[in-house]
């Protein structure tokens, strides 16, 4: 099968496609037949060395949608041709998604919307899952205030709609140019980027790590919920901070695909690729300024 591949750090002309031999499902596990898979900051960074493996082989792609291609050993409730989206956890890997073929644990599958194509479902695991999780471990009950930075963002924007579900009172804090859309995801109040919200809030969602600058707008006892495990400002004025670190969760996943079918979740992609234009799809990830998710596509 084919599949795209580093064997050496630097820019996205360090990424190849290649062949490899096809991956077989182990006990409790599936084999994907890969329609799309998104393309992450997380790619980028593989490829820029940030999580280590020189020497090695890695792969790129934790999102996946398409149809489950042989089912291994003790897989329940999950049979060949079913179409899923599910999450391929790990920054280091010889292979991810990005490729003809790709292995999950069943425990990290859904079945996939029905009401999105497979490059749109392939932009909900990853930043879905992110987004929810960071909503969860604000722990605010309704009508509390949450700023999200980064709110025109893939993740900042799901988390914005997942926060407005939740009966939290939301500003977006974004580029001025992205008003209308933040507003149109939920949110009741709206900052420019390198602003201010009028008052404190009682949370803040930091999708655009900005640390210790959106801790300032929390209030006094409020929390901070960041999206880079170990990146976080420390803890001051009796302020609950957390970060958040995705992890695969099938059921969790079920209930974000639900919410998609329902309309009540939007999915975004910014342009796909052709798994054979991968490093194509890198260089528009270092690009600045894309408004929704990449997406590598295998006919």
């Amino acid at each position: 099968m084919r599949a795209a591949v580093v064997d050496a750090f630097g820019g996205p002309e360090q990424v190849r496609v290649e062949r490899v031999p096809v991956p077989r499902p182990e006990a409790g596990q599936v084999r994907i037949r890969v329609r799309a898979a998104g393309v992450n900051p997380v790619d980028g960074a593989v490829r820029v060395g940030v999580f280590g493996g020189a020497g090695q082989r890695l792969g790129f792609g934790w999102d996946v949608a398409g149809e489950i291609d042989a089912v291994g050993p003790e897989v329940e409730g999950w049979t060949v041709g079913r179409r899923v989206v599910g999450l391929h956890h790990g920054p280091v890997k010889p292979l991810g998604t990005h490729a003809e073929y790709v292995v999950l644990d069943a425990s990290a599958l859904a079945q996939a919307p029905g009401t999105v194509n497979d490059a749109a479902a392939a932009a909900l695991p990853l930043s879905g899952l992110t987004a929810a999780r960071a909503v969860d471990l604000l722990g605010l009950a309704p009508g509390a205030s949450v700023l999200i930075t980064g709110a025109a963002g893939v993740v900042g924007g799901l988390a914005v709609q997942l926060a407005v579900r939740a009966g939290l009172v939301v500003t977006a804090l974004a580029g001025a140019e992205d008003e209308a859309f933040v507003r149109s995801l939920g949110a009741s109040a709206f900052v420019e980027r390198g602003g201010a919200p009028a008052d404190p809030v009682d949370g803040v969602l930091d999708a655009a790590v900005l640390g210790e600058a959106a801790l300032a707008f929390v209030r006094d006892g409020g929390v901070y919920v960041g999206l880079r495990p170990h990146a976080g400002p420390a803890a001051e004025r009796g302020i609950r901070v957390e970060e958040q670190e995705v992890a695969p969760d099938g059921e969790h996943l079920e209930r974000l695909v639900a919410l998609v079918d329902a309309g009540e979740l939007t999915l975004r992609v910014a342009d796909t690729f052709d798994l054979s234009d991968a490093a194509k799809a890198h260089t528009a990830l270092d690009t600045p300024g894309t408004r929704g998710r990449l997406v590598l596509t295998v006919a």
